[in-house]
């Protein structure tokens, strides 16, 4: 029997039972009666359980992920409504920073840096982090400056934290021959299509129709492959994103937001409100706020015109401010303002959010503003920092990657040993995108992008 992962209801239930208890659900009869028939609680790491269980006790899971989807919250969430944000500008900024040739080095620049941070945390995925440092302390690379070596590496140590073994062939120092598929570069390429076919005022069934395109089912993962299967059940948006779907506030949505960033340079808001209606597809939210912070953040980058400290006070104006996912990024940039070792950062972030899944938004977009934070803008720093705290290594270093190449502004300014590898080619199975190099989707993200004056001055659909 094919084990399916992120997708069978036996599962779909441990999860649900940790998120409704995120949402403040009392879910104790529930779960009770799911361990007393033999059911199991979330994997911890898989997207699925080794064994298929009977029939009898799939259908109970069945019975309960619809009861658990009727269940009240204790406490009023925060309306996932609209953005509230405002746009916020630099006084006395450089004009000439928003000029086109401008932009476009800062997308090329933020291109490779999605790729190079993506890459670098792709062999560590889904491991422990005492296991990532025990592997790059091991080939005498800690704190992280380059990629992952498997040379040097005691064979104990392999086997006590293997390599991901999708990720290790193409993504150890090296293996590296270009950019390898991954879904953090597939979503920025889908969302590229999006714009094109369908411009910026798109809607979230416009999404869900291009995906059934051009995104390969099998790439995807948690809350898409459940927002995935239910379209094609017939469910429509933004009902994909709460059927049966546990990974509502995972990370997902969030990594998708790049181009709505990109392509809305110095117009946070617009760019919240853009990833808004793609993430609705797959998130409720924390989900969806993770996404708008992200796009906010990275549109305010790509003005070229602030700091990194600028940028992610941007990013949190959109969110928000009593949500989790506010308090959990707060906490994670006023952690690294004051503590000067990172690991003790990264220990902090743990002791704090480790109770919540590895793919969650929360811990991840703390881990992720804190490192950004603690580099204060350096490339380098951002993506080892981004990889080196665990969890969600390579979404998490994809982010930091596109934020710090905004920031760095010019593909030149990338130290060449993240760059030259990558071979300016990108592996994908969308269809198009395959081989395309990244100085080619700078141009592209170019063309599509809209200056903040104009992006104001544009009537909202």
């Amino acid at each position: 029997m094919i084990r399916l992962t992120w997708v069978q209801p036996e599962d779909l239930v441990g999860h649900e039972l940790r998120q409704a208890q995120e949402e403040g659900k009392d879910a104790r009869a529930i779960q009770t009666r799911w361990l007393a028939a033999g059911g199991h609680l979330a994997p911890a790491r898989a997207g699925a359980s080794p064994t298929p269980p009977p029939p009898a006790l799939r259908a109970l899971a069945e019975e309960l992920m619809a009861e658990l989807s009727q269940l009240p919250a204790l406490w009023a969430g925060v309306p996932q409504g609209g953005t509230g944000g405002h746009n916020a500008t630099v006084p006395g900024a450089d004009p000439a920073a928003s000029t086109t040739l401008g932009l476009r080095h800062r997308l090329h620049a933020a291109w490779l840096g999605r790729a190079a941070g993506c890459l670098l945390g792709k062999p560590v995925e889904k491991l422990p982090l005492e296991g990532i440092r025990s592997l790059a302390k091991a080939t005498g690379n800690w704190p992280l400056t380059t990629w992952f070596t498997e040379k040097g590496v005691p064979r104990e140590l392999k086997e006590a934290y293997p390599w991901n073994k999708r990720s290790a062939p193409t993504s150890l120092a090296e293996n590296i021959d270009g950019m390898p598929e991954d879904d953090d570069l597939n979503y920025p390429l889908l969302n590229l299509r999006l714009l094109q076919r369908h411009g910026r005022d798109f809607t979230t069934t416009d999404v869900a129709k291009l995906w059934l395109d051009e995104l390969p089912a099998a790439r995807t993962f948690t809350a898409e492959r459940i927002a995935y299967r239910n379209l094609l059940n017939g469910i429509e948006p933004p009902h994909t994103a709460t059927h049966h779907n546990p990974f509502r506030e995972w990370i997902g949505a969030l990594i998708r937001a790049d181009v709505h960033g990109w392509t809305h340079p110095g117009a946070p808001t617009e760019a919240a409100d853009s990833a808004q209606r793609d993430a609705c597809l797959t998130h409720t939210d924390n989900g969806v706020y993770g996404a708008m912070f992200a796009a906010a953040t990275i549109a305010e980058a790509a003005a070229g015109t602030g700091d990194v400290h600028h940028c992610l006070r941007t990013g949190l104006t959109v969110v928000p401010p009593d949500s989790r996912l506010a308090h959990a990024i707060r906490h994670g940039i006023q952690l690294a303002h004051r503590t000067t070792d990172f690991d003790q950062v990264a220990d902090d972030l743990h002791a704090v959010y480790g109770h919540h899944h590895w793919v969650h938004v929360i811990p991840n977009a703390a881990l992720l503003s804190a490192a950004l934070t603690h580099a204060d803008g350096d490339f380098t720093g951002s993506i080892t920092r981004a990889v080196s705290g665990g969890w969600d290594t390579d979404s998490n270093g994809a982010t930091a990657g596109s934020i710090a190449g905004l920031l760095a502004g010019h593909p030149d300014a990338l130290p060449e040993r993240w760059t030259s590898p990558l071979k300016n080619r990108l592996a994908s199975s969308v269809p198009g995108f395959d081989g395309t190099g990244f100085d080619t989707l700078a141009d592209l993200t170019t063309e599509l992008a809209e200056p903040a004056e104009l992006a104001q001055e544009r009537p909202h659909p």
